[in-house]
């Protein structure tokens, strides 16, 4: 679908010298953005760079210490989401505001549900929500279950509230941060469906690809500063890199050759369900070494969610054997996997990673709060876990900085990762199972997680990486085993594997 001509010297969205302090911390520090209409105009900032913060000023979450916000040449206080919508702004958050057991129709419409007489409308409801949907593409049920449906699938259902509600300008906050590689290729090309019809969009990201792939016009933040404005067809990824993070980043990641050691982890004929009861593993088999990554390739739904919760003790299997260091862990609660080896940086950082009301410090020790490092007779040594804590911070990049006392659930996505991260290497155990460790993560975030993941291998510990991120396994992986319908249907020496070869493996294919 084309792009119509638009006059380009018309701002739908202009922010002029946003600053945004909490308390003495500034967040926005006298910002500048411009947009035009059917246009996509990415955000691009390192974790902490004030780009939410920014964009939820726009929509009325949080109010502007000072600086002006004109939509349509007329100049708004953006006091509640209700003016953002009114004035034709939606927003796509990062982690999806849906009532789970309610249907697709029945969130969109929630809060503006039509009537016949007193009686709610529903079926005037679904009539519009189908027209949308096929209008932009969208393909959507109408009537299935929020959650019966995949992640991208509810991205969708919220794009379509936005627009149920009448918005020419969308926000999306990291997109693409859940999505599979297929999910985002749809994604983009709803979002020029979007922009054809005159519609504009703010896209707040930190992947590169994707901007390179979807964006016009790109707007760099860092440390809370306007950078500057960039065409995005006259950079590369490498100046976007740059100028994001303030340095030259390097994609690539070295690994020093060495020879695996003994087995860590033997997984033999592991079957598994689903959340519908549905058999999802159908025997699979799976070594990781000391000193060694492996790597898991495969489309979401093929079992590896499924498989990394039964070997961290958080679902059962229904048969097979799990084995970390001789020790069977098969169906054991989780701290018992714990005491045998296995540490994990989970896919859900909010659901299994933290207790976002905790304290960072204490996040930090949630496995190990009860060791004598961190207490004794029953009672927690303060000084010790506050020490701890700030050392950890400082080395692992954790922003903002001294953010120790600090509600884990208030730091960015990507700087609550990072906390884990920071935890689950200094446990220090004999394997390390990583579940899209860089979800949410900046470039130069990245950077610092793939250094930390090598050094494990490098120490003699076995990493079994999973991730949707094709670049990721083929950069880290020393061992890269495919999954698909429930099995390992091959293992292909990083060095050896391509992208192609692996899509094909992925889609049932044959090598």
């Amino acid at each position: 679908m084309a792009k119509e001509h638009v006059d380009m010297n018309v701002p739908v969205i202009e922010m002029r010298n946003i600053v945004k302090k909490f308390g003495n911390f500034t967040a926005n520090d006298g910002i500048n953005l411009t947009v035009h209409k059917g246009e996509i105009h990415a955000i691009l900032g390192e974790n902490g760079a004030g780009k939410s913060t920014l964009m939820n000023q726009l929509y009325g979450l949080l109010k502007p210490t000072s600086g002006d916000i004109i939509v349509k040449g007329q100049k708004i206080d953006m006091d509640t989401p209700r003016d953002a919508i009114a004035a034709g702004i939606g927003m796509v958050h990062q982690h999806f505001m849906l009532v789970q057991p309610f249907t697709v129709t029945e969130n969109i419409v929630l809060g503006t549900e039509p009537t016949k007489g007193i009686s709610l409308d529903m079926e005037t409801a679904k009539k519009n929500v189908v027209e949308i949907s096929e209008r932009y593409g969208l393909s959507i049920d109408p009537d299935a279950k929020i959650e019966d449906i995949s992640v991208g699938m509810q991205q969708r259902v919220e794009i379509l509230k936005a627009l149920y509600r009448g918005a020419e300008i969308l926000i999306l906050d990291e997109p693409t941060s859940s999505l599979t590689p297929q999910e985002i290729v749809e994604l983009i090309q709803i979002m020029h469906n979007l922009t054809a019809d005159g519609k504009s969009i703010i896209l707040i990201t930190h992947k590169l690809k994707e901007i390179k792939e979807s964006a016009d016009f790109c707007t760099i933040i860092r440390m809370g500063k306007y950078i500057d404005t960039v065409d995005v067809s006259n950079v590369t990824e490498d100046d976007l890199a740059s100028m994001m993070v303030g340095r030259k980043v390097s994609f690539s990641v070295d690994k020093p050759e060495q020879k695996p050691g003994k087995v860590i982890l033997d997984i033999k004929d592991l079957h598994g369900i689903d959340y519908r009861g549905v058999e999802i593993l159908k025997g699979l088999d799976l070594q990781v070494h000391a000193g060694e990554i492996v790597g898991i390739a495969g489309i979401d739904g093929n079992g590896q969610t499924e498989m990394v919760e039964i070997v961290t003790g958080l679902r059962k299997g229904t048969k097979g054997e799990v084995l970390v260091n001789g020790v069977d862990v098969f169906n054991k609660p989780p701290h018992f996997g714990f005491e045998h080896g296995v540490s994990s940086i989970p896919a859900d950082r909010q659901k299994h990673g933290l207790v976002l009301d905790f304290s960072v410090e204490d996040n930090l020790i949630l496995q190990n709060f009860n060791s004598e490092d961190y207490s004794s007779n029953g009672l927690l040594n303060r000084e010790h876990i506050s020490k701890h804590a700030a050392d950890s911070v400082e080395k692992y990049d954790i922003r903002p900085a001294g953010c120790s006392a600090l509600p884990a659930g208030s730091l960015s996505g990507g700087n609550q990762q990072k906390v884990i991260i920071a935890r689950e290497v200094q446990n220090d155990k004999d394997l390390l199972i990583a579940v899209n460790p860089t979800r949410g993560l900046d470039v130069g975030a990245i950077e610092y997680v793939h250094k930390y993941i090598v050094d494990q291998r490098n120490k003699g510990k076995a990493v079994l990486l999973v991730s949707f991120e094709l670049d990721e396994i083929l950069g880290l992986s020393d061992i890269i085993n495919v999954i698909f319908d429930g099995k390992i249907v091959k293992a292909i020496p990083g060095k050896e594997a391509d992208e192609n070869t692996l899509g094909l493996l992925m889609a049932g294919g044959k090598a």
